[in-house]
C-alpha cells in the first residue's frame, strides 16, 4: 500500500499533467512555460521541476499516457475473439480519429512533439515500453487475422503493423496541421478501407467492439491561458 506522502505526490503529479494537457490544448507547445503549468496546477514552479526536469519531460509523460490509451484499445481488440480482423482494424482507425478530433486542440498543441519523441524515445524508458507493448499487441492482432485467413499472410504481421502505424499517424498529422475541413473520423475510416483493400481477404463487412477514447478531456485552467494571451499582446 502506498504511503500518504506517495499518494499526495502522485495526486500532485496528476494535477501538473492535467494543467499541461489543458495549456498545450489552449496554446502552442512553444508558448507554454513551466511557470504557466505550475500556476494551472496550483503549485510552485520548483515543484513542477521536482516531478519533470524539463518541458520535454512533461511531453514524454503525456506521450506515455496517449500510448497507454492506445495500448488499452488494442488490448480490447485482442480480447474480442468474435469479430473479424478487418472489422477490428476498421474500429481502431475510427476510434483513433474520433479521439483526436474530439480533443483536437490538445493534439494540435503536442502531436508533433509526441511524434518526435516516439522516434527518439530512450530505450528502457516508460514511454518506450508502453509503445513497444502497443506495437506488440497490434502485431499480434494482425497475426491472428492472418492465421484465420482474414488478412494476407505473404507479408509479415510486423510489416502490416508498421504500415498501419504510418497510415494512421500520417492521416492525423495532415488533418491537424494541413486540411482540417471535414471529419477526421471519416477520413480515418476512408484510410482504413484503403489499408484493408490491400491486406484483407474475403468479406470485409463485420461488426466490432467499441474502443475506449484516446485521452480524457483536458481540464482547462483559466489563469495561465490568460497570461499567455497577455504575453502575446505585449510582443
Amino acid at each position: 500500500m502506498l504511503s500518504r506522502r506517495q499518494r499526495d505526490r502522485d495526486k500532485q503529479r496528476g494535477r501538473i499533467l492535467d494543467s499541461a494537457r489543458a495549456l498545450f490544448g489552449a496554446s502552442s507547445f512553444e508558448d507554454v512555460t513551466m511557470a504557466d503549468v505550475a500556476a494551472g496546477a496550483g503549485v510552485a514552479r520548483a515543484t513542477v521541476f521536482n516531478h519533470f526536469p524539463s518541458k520535454h519531460a512533461l511531453v514524454e509523460a503525456i506521450t506515455e499516457e496517449v500510448l497507454g490509451y492506445w495500448a488499452g484499445m488494442l488490448e480490447q481488440a485482442l480480447a474480442d475473439t468474435e469479430s473479424r480482423a478487418p472489422a477490428l482494424v476498421r474500429a481502431l482507425f475510427a476510434q483513433m480519429g474520433a479521439g483526436v478530433e474530439q480533443y483536437h486542440r490538445f493534439y494540435r498543441g503536442v502531436f508533433r512533439e509526441i511524434a518526435r519523441l516516439q522516434v527518439g524515445l530512450e530505450e528502457g524508458s516508460r514511454a518506450a515500453r508502453v509503445r513497444a507493448t502497443a506495437l506488440d499487441r497490434l502485431t499480434r492482432l494482425l497475426a491472428r487475422g492472418q492465421e484465420r485467413g482474414e488478412l494476407r499472410a505473404d507479408v509479415a504481421a510486423a510489416e502490416l503493423a508498421r504500415a498501419f502505424d504510418s497510415l494512421a499517424n500520417g492521416t492525423i498529422n495532415q488533418w491537424l496541421f494541413g486540411d482540417t475541413t471535414g471529419s477526421l473520423r471519416e477520413g480515418m475510416e476512408r484510410v482504413a478501407e484503403i489499408y484493408l483493400g490491400a491486406v484483407a481477404l474475403g468479406s470485409r463487412a463485420s461488426s466490432a467492439t467499441t474502443a475506449a477514447p484516446l485521452v480524457p478531456p483536458p481540464r482547462a485552467p483559466r489563469a495561465p491561458a490568460k497570461r499567455i494571451a497577455r504575453r502575446r499582446r505585449r510582443t
